[in-house]
């Protein structure tokens, strides 16, 4: 006992000299936390507060255009800015160029006309199809109503702007049954239809009742900060592969191997005292990150951290720690350098998060990347945590993302012993 813990003082020793790698097991976190969390939390609330900014020009001068206003103002997703309808379409691309809106949409002149034309058209044919006859004096128009123009920046993403499409459409859609009802009235009764029935065939619409998925049966809607508090202190466990595997490697260097193998101790001792001493180390930074979520993002204005279970959380977190020290002890045994310990280190680190979900969420993987994203232990660690962040589940709910975790933790233990006997360093 007294041997592990003079070997943890010392690697104490070397982990407080080590400023960069510091920086990066508990500043780089913290920067993440902070920065991803305020962009998404930013990013929801221009959703829900009607921040996105929108250029509308409406040329019609009928009612359906009026009507087709007024359901983009009521979909409640814009800032609306409404412009003359004399503005040419260069003018509106102008003022977006100036990031006045990124996004603008442009109600051709007859639209009233040709919706009217082509509703009574459908009204005709439905009719006919029921085997009435339908008003003489309706006329139809053959022709195709003329799109609806929506200009947008091209800094807009794809998934945001087909977001907006489906509200768009949602709107076109209301104006358009609304006119073929009003048609299908006046063949039937011959006379216009009356505004109270209008109001009960369109506007009473079925509700959608949104509940989060929890296993708790609670219905909190999970924020940003549960999103990426535990995601990116994940990462961060696992970026001190930059001290770690380094400290490894200059032992190897500086010949503290070779003494210790004269000393009547075994180097596994040391490779124990190195996983006590780092696996502390990731339990703080959890500690440090969980702790802003909850005490200084509030003050920042972003949305508190609501700690789940702790039992939970402390193991999955002492699991996803000795997971993180396992894999940075591992590339230590195996480079040969400090730059490669670092260099595969961190690229490695990156690319488990990329497939295991941190980067891209994992049900957005491709299918051929499912196999590969089970072989990252991030993938896991994630999926531990979000068990209990955003399911709310407790410790029994994660166990299934705790088991494989611990396996793949084992087979990291068994290749570093591998190495250490391969090197003849035990």
């Amino acid at each position: 006992m007294f041997k592990l813990w003079s070997t943890i003082l010392k690697d104490i020793r070397i982990l407080t000299r080590d400023k960069l790698g510091l920086i990066f097991m508990f500043v780089m976190p913290i920067v993440l936390a902070v920065v991803i969390t305020a962009v998404q939390n930013s990013t929801f609330e221009m959703l829900n507060t009607n921040t996105v900014p929108m250029i509308l020009c409406n040329r019609d001068t009928g009612e359906a255009g009026k009507q087709l206003e007024a359901a983009i103002t009521k979909a409640g997703m814009f800032r609306i800015q409404t412009v003359t309808p004399d503005q040419t379409d260069e003018a509106i691309s102008g003022r977006m160029h100036t990031k006045d809106a990124v996004i603008a949409i442009i109600i051709p002149a007859d639209f009233t006309k040709k919706i009217k034309s082509k509703s009574d058209e459908i009204a005709v044919k439905a009719l006919k199809n029921f085997g009435m006859q339908a008003n003489d004096g309706v006329k139809t128009d053959s022709g195709s109503v003329q799109p609806i123009t929506m200009l947008y920046h091209p800094v807009l993403q794809e998934t945001f702007r087909r977001s907006i499409q489906g509200a768009l459409r949602s709107a076109l859609q209301v104006v358009q049954n609304k006119e073929v009802l009003k048609s299908l009235y006046f063949n039937l009764n011959e006379k216009a239809m009356p505004d109270s029935m209008e109001k009960e065939l369109i506007g009473s619409q079925v509700a959608i009742n949104e509940i989060p998925v929890s296993r708790s049966g609670s219905r909190n809607i999970p924020n940003a900060s549960q999103h990426n508090v535990p995601a990116w202190t994940v990462f961060a466990m696992f970026f001190i592969v930059i001290s770690l595997g380094g400290s490894v490697v200059r032992e190897k260097l500086n010949g503290s191997f070779v003494r210790l193998k004269t000393l009547p101790t075994n180097y596994l001792v040391s490779v124990l005292s190195k996983q006590l001493t780092y696996l502390f180390v990731t339990v703080t930074q959890a500690a440090v990150v969980f702790s802003l979520g909850i005490w200084l993002f509030p003050s920042m204005g972003l949305p508190r951290l609501a700690l789940p279970d702790l039992a939970g959380v402390t193991v999955v977190t002492l699991v996803c720690g000795w997971c993180a020290v396992s894999y940075a002890i591992m590339i230590g045994v195996f480079a040969k350098t400090q730059e490669q310990s670092n260099g595969i280190g961190a690229v490695s680190i990156v690319l488990m998060a990329a497939v295991g979900g941190l980067l891209v969420p994992s049900f957005a993987m491709p299918q051929s990347f499912q196999f590969v994203m089970k072989l990252s232990p991030l993938h896991w660690c994630l999926e531990a945590y979000y068990g209990l962040f955003l399911e709310g589940g407790k410790l029994k709910d994660v166990a299934m993302n705790i088991l494989p975790l611990l396996g793949i933790t084992l087979v990291i233990q068994l290749i570093t012993l591998y190495g250490l006997r391969r090197k003849n360093l035990i």
